[in-house]
């Protein structure tokens, strides 16, 4: 290992400008904390608040990096394995945005699963492209979307030979993962670049119990979320790139336009410090983490009514591998929903899961746990067994996922196109110009230009009913609905 990944180029930077104590006559107007309310002010501490500066000469630029940040993303790279990376502080959206504004221009076409974040859909109205939409392989019993086989990238290929792009997702939120290798290797047999959507695989290149990386798998970019799973703060991620499908002068131009120019240098500390945590002590802090979450699985699969996902589930090109720190508890003998375990968990327990569905909840055993949470959540679900399950008690019905709908025009073209406002309960036919998503994670159930089917209302409705969080559209209380206007 190269000896500088055990430094933190812009941190140590920053932590010795700050000592030096410059009388400051620039933003941030607080100083220092000296100009901003005294409780903030001793909450944060007067350590964090030295170094939320800005882009003055000694510090570096995150828009035209020379100096320590410039080194930071140097060494960031070599630890991802990358031959370029750039910070984000505009979080993982903003890193895959930048990817696919970096290959698609308006009318090309970019292949995507359909579970994709909103974020790339997002990035495709303001590149004005127009998606290809590959279906993932649908999990009826735990009523979740997997990974995209090479079969059907390939199709997807063959009947749009112009598309300019394939973007992945490595691994799901769930943490479920294709065959990302030999996806790859498909898709560069036909000259055309992969990106990757890797919000919640940061982990994956330093242990090989864990997914392939999008980058050891050869795509061309990733979009890697360092603050969800390795140590950075909130709203910091890194784009790596790699090969020469990609012009990483452009990468920088696009990721240029899309971050403020007021960017926070304690974000960027976070991320540089979080590269040397994972560079040097990756492995074992994943290791682990594993442990502990082989023990929860082992525990929770004993408890009545609820069984914990593990590599059982794989078998399939689509379902090849999996990030086991993630735990998929499915709730199949309760009678309840992932959101009625979420919230009673939480009154109950004081315990926060990442998210819920209508089947499942979803623990994230990360470095940050201990054999004493874990042994915790073990008691709460135990807890919940005993509340809810009823022996005898049949499995609930597999769970009835809708068909995606059909793209009736380009998301573009129905995001500004002329609209009305119609119930909700009656837009069944009609071309949708917003977006319905459940978040988290954040994908679609509908998006501009896709053509509402009663399937669609009735699976929102019962999401809604659930008390599961639906939001996406004007109408936070999903009433009313924006439809492209029809000719007369």
């Amino acid at each position: 290992m190269n000896e500088k990944q055990y430094t933190t180029p812009l941190l140590t930077r920053l932590k010795e400008h700050a000592a030096q104590q410059p009388i400051q006559f620039h933003i941030p107007g607080h100083k220092g904390g000296r100009g901003m309310d005294p409780e903030f002010r001793n909450f944060i501490g007067e350590s964090a608040l030295s170094i939320d500066l800005i882009n003055i000469a000694p510090l570096d630029d995150l828009h035209h990096p020379h100096g320590s940040i410039k080194e930071a993303q140097e060494l960031a790279a070599e630890a991802f394995g990358a031959e370029h990376t750039f910070f984000s502080v505009q979080g993982t959206s903003g890193a895959i945005m930048t990817m696919v504004m970096s290959v698609c221009t308006p009318g090309d076409k970019i292949i995507v699963p359909r579970n994709v974040h909103k974020s790339v859909l997002s990035a495709i109205i303001l590149a004005g492209g127009h998606p290809v939409f590959v279906h993932p392989v649908m999990d009826p019993r735990l009523g979740i979307a997997h990974g995209v086989t090479k079969k059907d990238v390939e199709r997807a290929i063959h009947l749009h030979p112009d598309a300019k792009a394939v973007l992945l997702i490595n691994p799901t939120y769930y943490g479920i993962a294709a065959n990302l290798a030999e996806i790859v290797e498909c898709v560069h047999g036909y000259g055309i670049p992969v990106l990757v959507d890797e919000a919640h695989g940061v982990q994956t290149h330093f242990h090989e119990r864990l997914p392939m990386s999008a980058m050891q798998a050869g795509a061309d970019m990733a979009a890697t979320s360092v603050h969800k799973l390795g140590g950075s703060l909130t709203q910091s991620s890194v784009l790596n790139v790699q090969g020469n499908r990609i012009n990483h002068r452009r990468v920088q131009s696009i990721i240029s336009m899309l971050t403020t120019t007021s960017t926070s240098y304690i974000l960027l500390a976070s991320l540089d410090a979080a590269r040397r945590h994972l560079a040097t002590r990756g492995r074992e802090l994943v290791e682990n983490a594993l442990q502990l979450a082989d023990k929860a699985r082992r525990e929770i699969n004993q408890i009545p009514g609820i069984s914990c996902i593990g590599r059982e589930l794989l078998g399939s090109d689509a379902v090849y591998d999996m990030d086991e720190t993630k735990l998929i508890i499915h709730l199949h003998s309760l009678g309840i929903t992932g959101y009625d375990a979420e919230r009673w968990l939480r009154e109950r327990w004081n315990i926060e899961v990442e998210l819920s569905d209508l089947y499942n909840i979803l623990c994230l055993v990360t470095p940050g746990d201990t054999p004493d949470s874990i042994e915790v959540l073990i008691r709460a679900l135990r807890d919940l067994s005993s509340h809810f399950y009823t022996e005898g008690k049949q499995e609930r019905k597999a769970a009835q996922l809708p068909d995606i709908p059909s793209l009736a025009v380009s998301p573009r073209d129905a995001f500004y196109a002329n609209t009305v406002t119609i119930p909700f309960t009656e837009s069944a036919g009609r071309i949708i110009a917003e977006f319905i998503m459940i978040y988290p994670p954040g994908i679609p159930v509908l998006l501009p230009g896709e053509r509402i089917t009663e399937e669609n209302i009735e699976y929102i409705q019962k999401h809604m009913e659930a008390g599961l969080p639906v939001q996406g559209p004007e109408d936070p209380d999903i009433r009313m609905i924006r439809v492209i206007r029809e000719p007369r």
